[in-house]
């Protein structure tokens, strides 16, 4: 049984202390709810609640072409969703489906745009919070998260400890760092300085497409790593279908269309269709502002009270989340004596390796639920030292040599 709705929470007060008459989220869920076997999975920066693939939806929802981790979620999937009832929801701010800056404002008639309260991930914990109780589901089995998603598992384990059986922060960190910070920053930037930004206040006339564009391009360098890139594009020219739509100066038209930059327009256009840009200005600010340790003495206070297992998974090309950030994480898990396992997965795909390995991802995900931290193909490093301590410099900066 699958479901796709959207539910009126009414009042929302955020974190930053504004408020909303109504804050409509937008959810899917997949099986059937027994009372124990509630999991929650959390989407990363542009995702959507479609989450699995769904024979009834027409392959999309909210303009969302496809199910984002159609490959882990599902029946017969690492998170079989004919053992598990699975649920999924848009977090506040974005734009499938649940209230952000493209929502009317019911008190003027108009969008909101950037009138629209900041959001936080501890704003999409709350909410997330709110949804389950309607859906009268209480302690969940699981909470798994990918990226940012990752980030708002976290949320749950220190806001509602409780309430959560075992949790899986895949491709994440307790925080970003300051190269991260400074791309997200640039790729803000993209958007306000587009003349058609208007201040935020764009809809319904010409909208910021260009800024948009360019901060997907800087998210897209972010996702991939040296290798993976090297390996997909190189120096490669574009054939000869692939023409520039006009070269940004005279000069440019001399020199070769390159496969790269081919992808990166590609990708862009793409995203222009689907996204909105001040939700992409909420999002990367939700994210950047996340610190596990705020409001506590360490990282590891945070966490002191969750006592259920924590999977922590990384990847050893990602160098937007890195392998040593997630083994921090785990060293705080140790420090206060939460159940841990940083199981690390030898990749060159960068950020995108969960999305895009899901034979690697999968299996320590099943396990997870259905074993715990002491299924077989989970590894952690702290098990053996040696191992550990080789996965620290494997990964590269994309801009480093």
């Amino acid at each position: 049984m699958t479901t796709k709705d959207a539910i009126d929470l009414g009042e929302f007060q955020f974190e930053s202390g504004e408020s909303i008459p109504s804050l409509e989220v937008a959810y899917e869920t997949y099986g059937e709810f027994t009372g124990d076997n509630a999991v929650l999975v959390c989407h990363a920066l542009t995702g959507s609640a479609h989450v699995a693939r769904r024979p009834d939806a027409g392959g999309e929802t909210a303009g969302q072409a496809r199910a984002w981790w159609g490959d882990v979620v599902g029946p017969g999937k690492a998170i079989d969703t004919s053992e598990y009832y699975v649920v999924c929801a848009n977090s506040p701010g974005s734009c499938y489906g649940t209230t952000g800056p493209a929502s009317e404002n019911p008190e003027t008639g108009e969008p909101y745009g950037t009138d629209f309260p900041p959001v936080t991930v501890g704003d999409w914990t709350r909410a997330q919070r709110r949804l389950l109780d309607e859906l009268g589901v209480g302690r969940i089995h699981a909470v798994v998260g990918g990226s940012v998603g990752g980030m708002n598992v976290l949320d749950w384990l220190r806001r509602y400890p409780d309430d959560v059986e075992r949790a899986a922060a895949v491709a994440a960190a307790v925080r970003l760092d300051a190269q991260c910070l400074a791309l997200d920053t640039v790729a803000r930037r993209a958007i306000t300085s587009d003349p058609n930004w208007n201040g935020g206040h764009y809809y319904g006339g010409p909208e910021p497409e260009d800024g948009l564009a360019r901060a997907r391009q800087i998210g897209h360098i972010m996702y991939l790593s040296k290798k993976s890139m090297a390996r997909k594009f190189g120096r490669r020219s574009a054939g000869r279908e692939a023409v520039r739509e006009e070269p940004p100066d005279p000069a440019a038209a001399f020199f070769p269309y390159r496969e790269v930059e081919s992808y990166l327009d590609y990708q862009a256009d793409k995203f222009t269709d689907r996204f909105d840009a001040n939700s992409y200005l909420y999002m990367t600010r939700a994210m950047d502002d996340f610190d596990l340790a705020a409001g506590y003495e360490s990282d590891a206070d945070a966490l002191a009270a969750f006592e259920g297992e924590l999977l922590v998974l990384s990847f050893t090309g990602d160098w937007h989340f890195t392998v040593e950030q997630a083994e921090t994480l785990a060293e705080a898990c140790r420090e206060t004596g939460v159940d841990v396992a940083h199981h690390v997965v030898e990749s060159d795909h960068g950020h995108d390796a969960f999305l895009v390995e899901p034979e690697k991802v999968g299996p320590p995900l099943s396990e997870l639920l259905s074993t715990g931290l002491g299924g077989r193909t989970i590894s952690d490093t702290d098990s053996d030292t040696d191992e550990s301590e080789s996965f620290a410099p494997v990964h590269t900066s994309l801009f480093s040599e």
